[in-house]
């Protein structure tokens, strides 16, 4: 019986806990339909329609993205990759109060550990330490927030609440605190590139020893960038990304690839040129020659275009991120030349 009395004590201690959290929660929610910052995560649609997001602390302005069902994000050529967490405002002296006190008040986290978290936001002898109320308005209790993919190290900023003021940086010795440039960094996961696809001539099937031109359309081609901002402290910066190259792998030994690198530069604005009638016995600037057949099947060619990336903040700083690369794979049938006999 003992064991069946404990069991429902815990579950009555997790039903109050869940509910504490909920009505916290839901008091954000509703605070943030009137523009404060309690909420982890909301939605609004800008002046063109298009979807800026805030999450963890800050909102993305998406609307100079890249576009389309094919889009995707940006692999780094090098092992950099955003920040996992960051730090950055979460809650006003209210907000945080509302959130804490009915965790306390359920006892699942232990009176004493309890008792320490009070003494660190409250003092019955100081007035002023009571979540800073008195400093409403003037400033932010800075959490952490995570990377919504949980990479490795999402679980590295473990700080617990820490106020700053209006207008003050954070301190100097929270790593990841947010910046211009950790935004930069946050941008970059969120810019999305055009599909990869590229166009071949001759396109339904090509031909052994014949050189296939390859282009991407230059229309689709053109930078993109993310804003990320946290308004509540009026910073910001920009990712933007730039097609450079086209890298092609024809998915065989078997071939040459026109340059014989198999990247072709960006030129004017364009990756490639378009194939067209009078240019069959030029060598394409980019493109491919299969020197056997794919028989049955089909050789996996491989488009693989790299951007680079390079960032302004509000504070006038700026500079390089590392190259990004989005690529697709497509199947190319390569026949051999029939021969007339007559």
């Amino acid at each position: 019986m003992s064991a069946v009395r404990n069991a429902g004590r815990t579950a009555t201690v997790l039903a109050v806990v869940f509910a504490s959290l909920f009505t916290a929660q839901a008091a954000f929610a509703e605070r943030d339909k009137h523009g404060n910052h309690g909420g982890d995560q909301d939605a609004n649609l800008t002046d063109d329609g298009t979807l800026s997001v805030s999450a963890g602390g800050v909102r993305f302005d998406h609307s100079k993205n890249g576009k389309g069902g094919k889009v995707g994000a940006l692999t780094s050529s090098t092992s950099w990759s955003p920040p996992p967490c960051w730090y950055a405002p979460k809650y006003s002296p209210e907000e945080l109060q509302a959130y804490l006190e009915p965790i306390w008040e359920a006892g699942s986290t232990g009176h004493q550990w309890d008792n320490e978290q009070r003494k660190k936001y409250t003092n019955p002898d100081d007035p002023e330490k009571d979540f800073n109320k008195h400093k409403s308005g003037k400033g932010y209790w800075w959490g952490s927030y995570v990377n919504k993919s949980f990479p490795p190290g999402w679980d590295s900023c473990t700080k617990d609440y820490f106020w700053v003021d209006q207008g003050d940086p954070p301190p100097a010795d929270v790593e990841n605190a947010v910046t211009p440039e950790i935004l930069a960094e946050l941008a970059y996961s969120e810019i999305r590139v055009p599909g990869t696809e590229v166009t071949l001539a001759p396109a339904q099937a090509t031909k052994v020893n014949l050189p296939t031109w390859a282009w991407l359309d230059g229309a689709q081609f053109q930078p993109v960038s993310v804003t990320a901002s946290v308004p509540e402290i009026g910073i910001s910066a920009t990712a933007t990304a730039e097609p450079v190259s086209l890298k092609i792998q024809p998915g065989t030994p078997d071939a040459e690839t026109y340059p014989a690198s198999g990247v072709c530069e960006i030129n004017n604005g364009r990756i490639g040129e378009p194939y067209a009638k009078g240019k069959a016995n030029r060598k394409p600037p980019c493109g491919v020659q299969y020197l056997r057949s794919s028989g049955d099947g089909t050789f996996p060619l491989q488009a693989t275009v790299t951007w680079e990336v390079h960032w302004t903040g509000s504070d006038g700083a700026g500079g390089d991120l590392p190259d990004g690369e989005f690529g697709a794979t497509q199947d190319v049938v390569v026949q051999e030349i029939q021969a007339v006999n007559r």
